[in-house]
């Protein structure tokens, strides 16, 4: 998903191997992924989506932004997830870690690289739907008579 003030920015959904990079938009005061290369379309994650950064995650601190250091989260790996879903004007991607710290997509530093390691069972395709997708693919076209 894409945060509520993302809705004026092109996106696109993740995909397994997918190079992200935290990214402030244009038009918006939310950060949230970009696709390396694409900086200008925010990439949705699915609830669920698992990603691994490049180095240790870093975001602003709750309360004093530009005074206090940046918060070291002290961790790779983290699962995206959603938070606040009862308050539609709040921001609600977030990101959980293994130790269980919760951080709003909002509040990561920028610039920061990550992976798409695995989408939620939901978005994969069953293998029915992808041998029917190939097997699509293969048909032979139909011969007027």
């Amino acid at each position: 998903m894409c945060d509520y003030s993302l809705h004026h920015v092109a996106t696109r959904p993740a995909k397994i191997e997918d190079k992200l990079v935290v990214s402030k938009f244009s038009n918006s005061i939310t950060r949230g992924f970009a696709a390396v290369g694409e900086p200008q379309v925010a990439v949705c994650l699915l609830p669920g989506t698992e990603i691994a950064f490049d180095a240790n995650v870093e975001c602003e601190p709750s309360f004093g932004i530009g005074i206090l250091p940046n918060k070291k989260i002290g961790q790779r790996l983290a699962r995206f997830r959603q938070i606040n879903m009862d308050n539609a004007v709040t921001h609600h991607d977030a990101l959980e870690f293994p130790d269980g710290q919760v951080v709003l997509l909002t509040r990561l530093c920028e610039g920061q690289r990550a992976t798409v390691l695995q989408l939620p069972a939901a978005a994969r395709p069953t293998n029915q739907e992808a041998e029917a997708t190939a097997s699509a693919s293969r048909r032979e076209p139909l011969l007027s008579r």
